[in-house]
């Protein structure tokens, strides 16, 4: 499986994930479930046919990049790094945290077995 760490904030929309993941090819999205229900990740995911992975938590996921502000809320330096290595089985980041162009999504890739 080939996952699609996000991070987002409500203000993102199905237009800006669909750039995000422009060019990338995945096979899962992996979120938080608390995010799960965002209205512009449903819709992206229904136009890609994705299936979404709800992550309860990502607290003490090991991760290449790190905001001290995802540190501190999440337990974890990269919200979509974490996302993208926890939803799969033997996870490798295939593709380090990237951010939207107007700050509101963040991008990881991860190479995996399905769990």
């Amino acid at each position: 499986m080939i996952v699609a760490g996000l991070g987002f904030r409500a203000s993102a929309t199905s237009d800006g994930f669909a750039a995000m993941l422009a060019g990338h090819e995945v096979t899962h999205l992996a979120v938080l479930a608390e995010k799960a229900a965002h209205p512009g990740l449903i819709a992206f995911a229904a136009r890609a046919a994705l299936p979404i992975v709800e992550i309860a938590s990502v607290a003490g996921t090991p991760t290449l990049s790190c905001s001290p502000r995802i540190k501190a809320r999440f337990g974890t330096g990269s919200l979509c790094e974490a996302l993208a290595v926890s939803a799969g089985r033997n996870a490798r980041l295939a593709l380090p945290r990237q951010v939207s162009q107007d700050g509101t999504i963040t991008l990881a890739i991860a190479k995996g077995e399905a769990p």
